[in-house]
């Protein structure tokens, strides 16, 4: 039996490039949201005929609601092989010193602790069926240090270690975990901060900045999310691929 994807924030920009791209490889996809439904609605009427969009309303700062919205999933469109973790705040970029303790918490509260969630839900699932993956998104600056980013970078390298131990704990009952880490994106919050954040030669110096000239688009993301979720890459776990367009280099 082929099984089904599920996107966490599959409803945003990130999540959106990454269920067209699943979308492609897996008969049915669901798509989690927390308050865009029409978003999510629109997004799975999109979808080509050959893979079944289900929207699914799940808050992951709710681990009863990550459960049901997992159990519902498998109801509708059978057993889940894969899961993608794009969840995140909407958050502004602050000085270190400028963040509160509050912020810190909603943050790690939403993203790290929402990813736990995920993989409290469905692990004993992937056990149970022989196996399944997850991949999160998390950033580029992991790996190079922003300003001003630290508040998004922080909750996501706590993810990109929690897919290290996954991978290294649950493959032996053929559960893989890896991670994609976007660069400087044109969509999701990239794209608000490009239109409402600095001004344009900031950004066109920014872009040049970049060995590739520009900067990344959804379905970038999207690729590289539905590579690692694929048999294609069935060897490879615990692994972080860099989508940046070469700016970390």
């Amino acid at each position: 039996m082929r099984k089904s994807a599920i996107v966490f924030g599959g409803s945003g920009g990130l999540g959106a490039g990454c269920v067209r791209a699943l979308a492609r490889d897996w008969p049915a996809v669901a798509i989690t949201y927390r308050a865009g439904r029409e978003r999510a609605e629109a997004l799975a009427a999109s979808l080509p005929e050959t893979c079944r969009g289900y929207p699914v309303q799940c808050d992951v700062g709710d681990a009863a609601s990550v459960r049901a919205a997992v159990e519902e999933t498998s109801q509708a469109l059978g057993p889940i092989g894969c899961a993608v973790f794009s969840a995140g705040c909407a958050i502004d970029q602050p000085y270190i010193n400028q963040i509160d303790e509050a912020t810190w918490r909603e943050v790690f509260e939403t993203e790290t602790m929402g990813f736990i969630r995920v993989t409290a839900a469905l692990v004993p699932l992937f056990r149970a069926q022989g196996g399944g993956n997850f991949v999160a998104v998390t950033s580029m600056a992991n790996t190079r240090a922003i300003v001003g980013d630290t508040i998004s970078a922080a909750p996501k390298a706590a993810i990109e270690a929690l897919c290290r131990g996954i991978a290294k704990e649950e493959g032996r009952f053929g559960i893989r975990a890896n991670s994609v880490a976007p660069g400087a994106m044109n969509a999701g919050l990239g794209e608000h901060y490009i239109a409402e954040r600095m001004t344009p030669e900031f950004w066109e110096s920014f872009r040049k900045s970049i060995p590739l000239r520009r900067f990344g688009l959804a379905e970038d993301i999207g690729e590289a999310a539905a590579f690692f979720a694929s048999d294609r890459a069935s060897y490879l776990t615990g692994q972080t691929l860099i989508v940046d367009g070469g700016y970390t280099l």
